[in-house]
């Protein structure tokens, strides 16, 4: 290994003093390497976490229907990567199943529920959150019949190619849900979470944090001192924050201020975020969508 090479970042390599990730051979010194093996989480929106506690903060959650790679599992925590977006941590081993099932539609709305049977009276079994995943085997009336025998709203799914054509108005769906530290439901997100599910239904990829953002997606935009020549769509950045413009002169950002996703002035945001030594970092703008 270079002696030169910075230390991989750990939220997207899985390395630790034991055991890294077969592909990380040559690159981290580990006793044991493991080529890990599939799973799919099968319980909704499950926290990740750092460290194997259940007192330990949220680094992000993980959907129904997610993909991951397990490479330990010990007294009841599975330590994976996420297929998704590459995230490391720790979840409880027993949101997994061996059985993996190529998912077919996903959850377009904020929130639904599965139900036993095709009966919206009928008591419902779990709820998925927005880019849930699925596997349908039947649509029925009003219905869509899953591979296990339970039954979602058709209306609250969309065919795997089928993606939103405007991932503003999904982050601005979320308004007035909760601000929670490492959320990404509408039972409580974050900033970078809303910015992630957002892109993440409109058919692309987008990394976690927030800093991972600022450097991986869109590109640099060229907007005044006067914060002139903003456009909807444009990401806001500061060190450890991000926010989307909802027009030209609104932002809409999960914040701790608020405590909740919510829309204000930028200048307003800009001027209290300002007041804590922080100033905005940089502006981006994603390509147009395709198609």
């Amino acid at each position: 290994m270079a002696a030169d090479r910075p230390p991989l970042d750990r939220r997207r390599h899985a390395h630790r003093a034991d055991l890294a990730a077969e592909a990380l051979r040559g690159m981290v010194a580990a006793p044991r390497f493991a080529a890990g093996e599939a799973r799919q989480v099968v319980k909704t929106a499950v926290p990740l976490r750092e460290v194997p506690d259940a007192k330990a903060r949220w680094t992000t959650q993980v959907l129904f229907g997610e993909r991951v790679t397990l490479y330990d599992e010990c007294e009841g925590w599975a330590w994976v990567q996420l297929a998704s977006d590459g995230y490391v941590g720790y979840l409880p081993a027993s949101a997994l199943s061996e059985r993996i099932e190529a998912p077919t539609h996903w959850v377009r709305a904020l929130s639904t529920w599965l139900y036993e049977r095709p009966d919206f009276k009928s008591p419902p079994s779990l709820s998925l959150s927005m880019n849930a995943a699925v596997r349908v085997v039947a649509m029925e009336a009003a219905f869509a019949r899953l591979v296990d025998g339970r039954f979602v709203p058709a209306p609250h799914i969309a065919e795997q190619r089928w993606h939103a054509p405007d991932f503003v108005a999904i982050a601005q769906g979320f308004l007035g849900v909760p601000y929670l530290w490492g959320g990404k439901t509408p039972a409580g997100i974050d900033c970078s979470g809303l910015l992630q599910l957002a892109i993440h239904a409109s058919g692309r990829p987008c990394p976690r944090d927030s800093d991972m953002q600022l450097a991986e997606v869109g590109e640099s935009a060229v907007v005044g001192n006067d914060l002139g020549g903003l456009a909807r769509g444009d990401l806001v950045f500061w060190p450890g924050h991000v926010g989307i413009m909802l027009d030209p002169a609104r932002l809409l950002h999960a914040n701790a201020h608020h405590m909740a996703v919510a829309v204000e002035p930028l200048r307003v945001a800009a001027e209290r975020i300002a007041r804590t030594g922080q100033a905005i970092a940089a502006v981006k703008r994603l390509p147009p969508q395709p198609g």
